[in-house]
């Protein structure tokens, strides 16, 4: 399961792995009750101090993504439904979309035009602006 962490994004490092966890959890590759990497363990390989990945598994048990079992580790919840998870990675991921696009001076219309063009697999339309 390969988490990437991007150190030129604007979140937080401990933001950024939620928000991998979260995105495995809603695609599926974690089911409730699955057991979480290691803080060490997801620490070395994201290359991260391991206060960092405590702070984020911290932050998804006080949510109630994940429980700690002492001893044991730290698990994947259960009491969340999964379709608000996909609604929120979705509007998460969408906004994180428009504010790379606004850096880069494209508009709405033409942002989406462009992501409809990659789902098609065609090359991206000129608009008379360009």
């Amino acid at each position: 399961m390969p988490f990437t962490i991007d150190p030129s994004d604007s979140r937080p490092i401990y933001v950024q792995i939620m928000d991998e966890i979260r995105r495995a959890i809603v695609v599926g590759v974690f089911a409730p009750d699955d057991p979480l990497p290691s803080v060490r363990q997801l620490a070395g390989d994201l290359r991260v101090n391991p206060n960092t990945v405590s702070q984020a598994y911290r932050e998804m048990e006080r949510d109630g993504l994940v429980y700690v079992q002492r001893g044991q580790g730290t698990f994947v919840g259960s009491a969340r439904p999964l379709e608000d998870d996909r609604r929120a990675l979705l509007a998460e991921v969408a906004q994180r979309a428009l504010i790379e696009a606004h850096r880069h001076g494209l508009g709405v219309d033409e942002f989406i035009d462009a992501i409809r063009d990659a789902a098609a697999g065609a090359a991206p339309t000129r608009t008379s602006s360009e």
